[in-house]
Order: C-alpha cells, then sequence, then structure tokens
C-alpha cells in the first residue's frame, strides 16, 4: 500500500468513537445464525468435495448464484472473470458495505482422509494437476452464503445495503502464467469490473480461517495485518561447455549460486529494520539436463515479502542492480523479471476499533488481539486501498489439539472445523449490523 492508512485512522478515531461505545445487539442474530448453520455446513462439504482453481470456479460460482437469487437479490456473474456479486437492500436507509470472500482452491493432493475429501483434478497451465481446498475458501465461501441468507431473511432490520462479492483466483489464476506482468486477475479483477462501485462501496470487511488457532475465536489487529507479496524470475545466461573444461565457457549455475547469496544482503544491509520486516525466499533453481555438461542457462523463481511500504519499494528498487551486477562480475547475463502480486494488508485503523463490539457479539469472550501482523499475504489488500477495510481471522482447529503441530493452510493435511462456521457468519453479520457509518474519503 503506498499511501499509509494511519493518519486517515487517527482522524477518524473520533468519528467512531461514539459508535465504539454503541454496538448493537439484535436478539434475532443468534437464533438465525442457529437455523442456517446445517445449510452452511452441507454447503462447506459439497464445495470442499469439487474445488476448482483459480479463474476455473464455474460450478462453484453457478451455485453461489443460484443461492443469492434464491434469496431475492440482485446478481451479477462474470465479475473478475468468474467472480459473483449479490446486492441486498436493507429495509432501512443506509450505507454501502461489502463482505468479501474468496472462492478458489490450490493444485494439492488432498491426505486429509475426511468422508468429504477432494479427489478432484484440474488443469493448470496446461498440466492436469490435483486440486483440494487447502487454505479454507470453502469455508469462506459457505460462511458468506450463510450470512447472506440471515440478512435477506431479516432484511427490514438492515440498514443500507451489502453487497457481496464471491472472488476467483485469489491464490493465482490455473489459466495465466504468474510471471505475466500485465495479467489482472483476482481482486484487482472483481475492481476492474465495479464490484465496489454499483453501488458504491465505503467499507469492505473479509473473515479468513486459521488452522493451528482454537475453533470460534477470532483474531484482530489495527493496521498492518498481512504482508506484501511480490515474485520474480531471473535468467541467468551464459556459455555451454563441457563439465571437464569450465575455462571454454561461462558458468550460469555459479552466477546463479552467488545471486541467491546476493539477494539475501537486500535485507541484511539495504532495508532499515526499524520500519518492519523483509524477507526473500528463492523457491526453484533450474539448470542443465547432464552431469557433465554446464548449460547456457539457469533459472531462479522466488517470492518476497514484507510487512511495510517503503520496505517493500526499497528491495524493488534495488534488486535489479544488484542481479545484474553480480551476473556481470561472473561474465554472464540476467534478466530480472518483478511482479507485484498483492501490497501490504492494512487495517483502517479506526474502522478496526470501532468494530471490535462488533466482534464481541459474533465470539463473546473469544477475542484477540494479534501483537504482531502474519507473514502470509493476502489480495484484500487491494480492496482496502480502494476503501477503509478490516480483514480478521477465525480460528479453525478444535480447542482439544495441540496448536503448534496441526497442519497448517496449504498443507495436504489441513482440516477446518465445522464448528467453527458459525462464528463466521455471526461475524458477517455482525459487521453489517454494527457498522458504525460513513467513512470519509481517503486523503
Amino acid at each position: 500500500m503506498r499511501i499509509s492508512s494511519l493518519p486517515l485512522g487517527i482522524a477518524l478515531l473520533s468519528t467512531f468513537s461514539t459508535a465504539f461505545c454503541q454496538a448493537s445487539d439484535f436478539s434475532w442474530v443468534d437464533p438465525a445464525v442457529a437455523s442456517v448453520s446445517q445449510d452452511v455446513i452441507e454447503l462447506r462439504h459439497t464445495i470442499h468435495q469439487n474445488p476448482e482453481l483459480g479463474n476455473m470456479e464455474v460450478k462453484t460460482s453457478e451455485l453461489v448464484a443460484q443461492q443469492l437469487k434464491a434469496l431475492g437479490m440482485e446478481v451479477r456473474t462474470h465479475i473478475g472473470k468468474t467472480g459473483v456479486v449479490g446486492v441486498l437492500k436493507g429495509g432501512k436507509p443506509g450505507p454501502v458495505v461489502a463482505l468479501r470472500a474468496d472462492m478458489d482452491a490450490l493444485p494439492v493432493k488432498e491426505m486429509t482422509g475426511l468422508p468429504f475429501a477432494s479427489t478432484a483434478t484440474g488443469v493448470r497451465r496446461g498440466k492436469t494437476v490435483p486440486v483440494m481446498h487447502a487454505c479454507g475458501h470453502d469455508t469462506h465461501t459457505a460462511m458468506l452464503l450463510g450470512a447472506a441468507k440471515v440478512l435477506a431473511e431479516h432484511r427490514n432490520e438492515v440498514a443500507g445495503t451489502v453487497v457481496f462479492l464471491f472472488q476467483p483466483a485469489e491464490e493465482g489464476a490455473a489459466d495465466v502464467d504468474e510471471f505475466e506482468a500485465d495479467a489482472v486477475i483476482g481482486a484487482r479483477a472483481m475492481i476492474r469490473d465495479g464490484a465496489l462501485d454499483s453501488p458504491k462501496v465505503e467499507a469492505i470487511f473479509g473473515v479468513h480461517v486459521m488452522a493451528g488457532y482454537p475453533t470460534g475465536h477470532l483474531y484482530y489487529k489495527s493496521g498492518t495485518v498481512l504482508n506484501s507479496n511480490d515474485a520474480f524470475r531471473i535468467t541467468v545466461k551464459g556459455q555451454q561447455t563441457h563439465g571437464s573444461a569450465p575455462w571454454s565457457g561461462v558458468d550460469p549455475i555459479i552466477a546463479s549460486e552467488n545471486i541467491v547469496g546476493g539477494l539475501q544482503t537486500l535485507v541484511s544491509r539495504r532495508i532499515d529494520m526499524t520500519k518492519g520486516m523483509g524477507v526473500i525466499s528463492v523457491g526453484t533453481m533450474n539448470a542443465g539436463a547432464a552431469s557433465n555438461i554446464i548449460p547456457e542457462t539457469a533459472e531462479l523463481t522466488g517470492t518476497i515479502r514484507t510487512n511495510n511500504a517503503s520496505i517493500r519499494d526499497t528491495i524493488l528498487q534495488k534488486m535489479p542492480p544488484l542481479v545484474n551486477g553480480i551476473a556481470s562480475a561472473y561474465e554472464t547475463k540476467a534478466n530480472l523479471l518483478l511482479v507485484n502480486i498483492a501490497p501490504v494488508t492494512i487495517n483502517n485503523p479506526a474502522l478496526t476499533e470501532a468494530m471490535v463490539p462488533a466482534l464481541e457479539l459474533a465470539a463473546p469472550g473469544k477475542v484477540e488481539r494479534l501483537e504482531s501482523s502474519l507473514s502470509p499475504s493476502e489480495d484484500f489488500s487491494f480492496y482496502a486501498e480502494k476503501v477503509p477495510g478490516l480483514f480478521v481471522f477465525l480460528g479453525a482447529t478444535p480447542a482439544d489439539q495441540d496448536m503448534q503441530k496441526v497442519p497448517n493452510n496449504h498443507s495436504p493435511y489441513f482440516t477446518a472445523d465445522d464448528a467453527t462456521l458459525a462464528t463466521g457468519v455471526k461475524a458477517h453479520v455482525q459487521f453489517v449490523l454494527n457498522y458504525p457509518g460513513r467513512v470519509a474519503e481517503k486523503p
């Protein structure tokens, strides 16, 4: 995020101060959520058994659209390619707020042994791969559909308008190379196609399930909450030769090895560590086809994560001359491609603090403030650059399990406890009912 939301947050604290102390506890919410809980669980199981990769969520989006239309909503499809937007007009005048869920799954072979485990496959960039909801997007979609039903059935109690965003490709698109620098997918594609514009959204909320946190607990943090995400691909070109005579060629592998080491100095020597953190990880290194041939080229790919916009900018600015300089020192040539995937996710400070009472209504006695930001990234950050946003986390592991040993999100053994879904539904409902009012535009 290029412009920090902190100054705005300070300015808006007085605007929200009254609402902060006056969250409304509507007596119908708990029984209404309880009445849809079994439907939400069944929806989650259906979606889990039929996962689809990013930009391929055809059946999932059809299911979502069908559910929303049955609730009497205005529904738009093919937003951001396979995304769905539902609009619910409340019975009372008021603001426009959005609730967002992601629908896509991952190219992971499920190993959970659950009775509703996925055995699906999909095509990702021309290759057939196993597919699994290994990050809980099945729960996100089911919970938001549950909240849509609760709010639609009590629309006369809703002040303003609710926009339900069901987004594709949060994890990337199966039909797009991640190194296509001009590709617009996921949240950016939803925004491009007007997801926040018709009607004009003034605040947005999201919930993400997390393994290793107890079921039914909600976690939040004001300000920076998730890292940025940038990908890189470095192609190093040398001169092929026989392995017995390296002096007769130019070795791209040696140059690549030193580039890997040099990249770490961007963090240890170039960024201002008083502002936050950064990490650069090389995930693949490919070169050659035979043990006795020094190849012509080597390729590295990796990821850059930071929790501060200026640190991110420093790394992105200083990486090209560093890579080219090291490559030149070994008489090779390097081609560096940087792809910006997501900025830092920043929760609007004023909105966050104002919504704490709503979180308490959703999970009484089970709401905790995070002490520090988390390391993953989320393209929810793009929405939060456009309008004030709040992204919170929902524990998805039964309390009797060892939180340090459960499989993390993205593991083939990842599971989310069905018992936590009701809390997620309630959180979405309380976001709408207790949104404190119109938020001033960002400077």
